[in-house]
């Protein structure tokens, strides 16, 4: 019954350093928007329903624009909408899309539905106790993420424009040579007199 004490942990040593097959003992994160879209392809055609000077803003909502009924849709104002189009001197009002113009060009009779979908989840993986010792750390994250913006001005879409990325499938790895001893050494650095 004495080497019991000696022996557990030893056990959970070889467990950790060798892994388990069955049952990731690694964190995992999911980081995702709330949406009614469950992937890139239904967002986009959501999105190709909407036409420019025909879908009004009412019609929004059945799509899934709709900022009353859609959580994560940022409404803008023209301030807002010219800071996406006119970020600096170099881009002046005779660059911009005609629509764009007459929505900046309106004020307060235009408005824009920013949309900002972003779905990804995050695995670790690799050997766990240099993952937890933090001398080695590998992720992988996957998932999608959809952008949206509509310009609307009298009721009315004028406007739209999207990006994303429908396939999130990327590897991010920290590697610390001194593990723990590398966060104490930023911690010293803030101590006043150091």
């Amino acid at each position: 019954m004495k080497t019991l004490p000696i022996l557990l942990p030893l056990v959970a040593l070889v467990a950790l350093s060798t892994g388990c097959k069955s049952v990731s003992l690694h964190q995992y994160e999911n980081h995702r928007s709330t949406t009614k879209w469950e992937n890139y392809d239904e967002a986009e055609e959501a999105f190709n329903k909407i036409k420019p000077h025909e879908t009004k803003v009412s019609e929004l909502k059945d799509l899934g624009f709709d900022p009353h009924a859609t959580p994560n849709i940022k409404i803008l104002n023209y301030l807002d909408i010219m800071q996406r189009f006119v970020p600096n001197a170099s881009i002046t009002m005779e660059h911009l899309h005609p629509d764009v113009r007459a929505c900046i060009e309106s004020k307060e009779a235009a408005l824009g539905y920013e949309l900002d979908l972003d779905i990804v989840r995050r695995k670790r993986f690799g050997n766990l106790a240099l993952d937890m010792t933090g001398f080695k750390k590998k992720t992988q994250v996957f998932g999608w993420n959809y952008k949206a913006l509509l310009l609307i001005k009298d009721g009315t879409v004028v406007y739209k424009l999207r990006s994303g990325q429908p396939n999130v499938d990327r590897i991010e790895r920290k590697n610390k040579p001194l593990g723990p001893l590398q966060e104490i050494d930023g911690l010293i650095s803030k101590i006043p007199g150091f």
